[in-house]
């Protein structure tokens, strides 16, 4: 069956609307406000053989990441599945991210027992065991530290219990994993609807789509490396690390070769593979065609080379809770100063450049957000202010929900004036906010930008820096700057203030 072109895009519209169904379905029925408010979920849609069909527009982290999962539940699992299975898994060295993303895979079955293809959901939960509340610990050396590790298995009651055992949270994991089994059940009801469509039409649509906007660019090779401030909160780690990019186009096929890249450090600031071929794949879209569909066919042409054992595609047993939120963003910073070369007009300065994780947890509860910041500058426009940028899509959560579910208080919240680049186009602003607690936490700061600054493209200039600062009793005269990275307790009364950095300039000032 072949589709005229007007067919062939009502087809992917469908099928996305299954996928975005899907994230509003678990954002919903979600119980923490990390899911229900900020939209730390992402959903898609993939074929019998786990190619990637269609993904809703969520976090691009997520979802550049989600086929691995998907192959990895089919690999373990995929013979043996039946109507109503669903697989579960968050280990990073199975397709997974970092502990805290719990990806559920179903199968879309029909009446006569022929697989028509897979759904799949991922959502962060904010914990799930570890050193530290929220389970990413700022200090964590190897990924036994950082909480439970799920490979691909049937989401049965038993291992149901097994995950609300591990974490500190229990009832809100429950009712999350309730969403996620909830939004797949109606994910595959859409799918199986849509059952005699030709899915390999939509995966060749992609391919097509991106060798022609591939054979725009010129060929050649084209380098560029950035930096990670440090890769954990110990003395020996708080040093800088690098990755190195060499991208290559020849026609209708492009190279993102990261040899070079430093190697797999013993702070939790490593990346799997998979989380660095989820950048390429946003970093590429960005630039070269955002109206692609992103579908496995899209990244045929693409070819990633990540040395085995780097901060890129760190191997067993690394730590690998930051590098999921801040390689990921470092190594989309990498991609697009590359692409810049390739295609100027069209790539902006760099944004903040990290996610500003905070996880606080105190009796019986646990939060976890990131910030916004700065947008880097676009060429002939400035660079949007306090957004979420890159690797995260995510909403922020708003002051009513947080100081309703947890024992804080916002006192401070605006815009962080003059934090953007200068130039012809100005980066956007970062974020000021402070946060009082109200009793006794734990608190686990994961940031990046706060020695290195986000980079201007064609004369605009730098973003400011970030800072994280400790005011003991809310004194601003006995106010204590942060480590980029620390896990610290605080006492009631304390206020963390968290200043998120600006975007980068581009084009000279006049």
């Amino acid at each position: 069956m072949t589709l005229d072109p007007g067919g062939l895009q009502v087809l992917v519209s469908r099928l996305t609307g299954v996928a975005e169904e899907m994230g509003a379905v678990l954002r919903r029925a979600a119980f923490s406000p990390n899911i229900k408010e900020r939209a730390d979920c992402s959903a898609a849609v993939f074929t019998a053989d786990g190619t990637l069909l269609v993904q809703a527009e969520h976090i691009p982290v997520h979802l550049g990441s989600m086929p691995a999962s998907v192959a990895a539940a089919i690999s373990a699992l995929g013979s043996t599945v039946a109507p109503g299975d669903q697989v579960v898994l968050n280990d990073p060295f199975a397709g997974g991210t970092h502990l805290n993303d719990i990806t559920v895979v179903a199968p879309a079955i029909d009446d006569d027992g022929h697989l028509v293809g897979w759904v799949a959901n991922r959502a962060h939960h904010a914990d799930l065991g570890g050193a530290a509340p929220g389970s990413i610990p700022a200090d964590a050396t190897e990924i036994q530290q950082e909480g439970l590790r799920i490979p691909p298995v049937k989401l049965t009651p038993e291992v149901r219990a097994l995950v609300l055992a591990s974490s500190r949270t229990p009832q809100e994991r429950s009712g999350d994993l309730d969403a996620q089994v909830g939004a797949n059940r109606v994910g595959v009801k859409r799918l199986l609807a849509l059952a005699d469509a030709p899915f390999d039409e939509v995966v060749a649509y992609g391919e097509r789509r991106m060798r022609a906007a591939l054979d725009e660019l010129p060929d050649g090779t084209w380098t560029f490396e950035d930096v990670l401030d440090s890769t954990g909160a110990a003395p020996d780690q708080q040093r800088p690390a690098t990755i190195r990019l060499a991208l290559t186009v020849d026609g209708e096929h492009v190279t993102f070769d990261f040899t070079g890249t430093d190697q797999q450090r013993a702070g939790n600031v490593n990346a799997v593979e998979a989380v660095t071929r989820s950048a390429v794949s946003f970093a590429l879209r960005s630039v070269v065609g955002p109206s692609i569909p992103a579908s496995g066919g899209a990244l045929a042409p693409v070819e990633v080379i990540a040395p085995a054992g780097t901060l890129v595609a760190a191997s067993f047993p690394a730590a690998v809770g930051a590098g999921n939120v801040e390689v990921s963003q470092r190594v989309a910073d990498v991609c697009l100063g590359a692409l810049a070369q390739a295609a100027p007009d069209r790539v902006p300065a760099a944004s903040q450049g990290t996610m500003n994780n905070l996880l606080v947890g105190g009796s019986g509860w646990v939060y976890y957000e990131t910030v916004g910041g700065g947008q880097g500058a676009r060429p002939g426009r400035d660079g949007m202010s306090g957004v979420h940028t890159a690797m995260t899509n995510t909403k922020n959560t708003p002051i009513e929900a947080l100081e309703r579910a947890f024992p804080m208080r916002v006192s401070r919240y605006r815009l962080r004036r003059d934090s953007g680049g200068l130039g012809a186009a100005r980066g956007g602003e970062g974020i000021e906010r402070d946060l009082v607690m109200l009793e006794d936490v734990t608190v686990s700061l994961i940031t990046e930008r706060r020695v290195s600054r986000p980079w201007g493209l064609d004369g605009g200039g730098p973003g400011a820096v970030g800072e994280n600062w400790l005011l003991p009793g809310g004194d601003e005269a006995r106010a204590e700057r942060l480590a980029d990275k620390c896990t610290l307790r605080l006492a009631a009364g304390d206020v963390l203030r968290m200043r998120t950095p600006g975007g980068g300039g581009w084009g000279p000032t006049c």
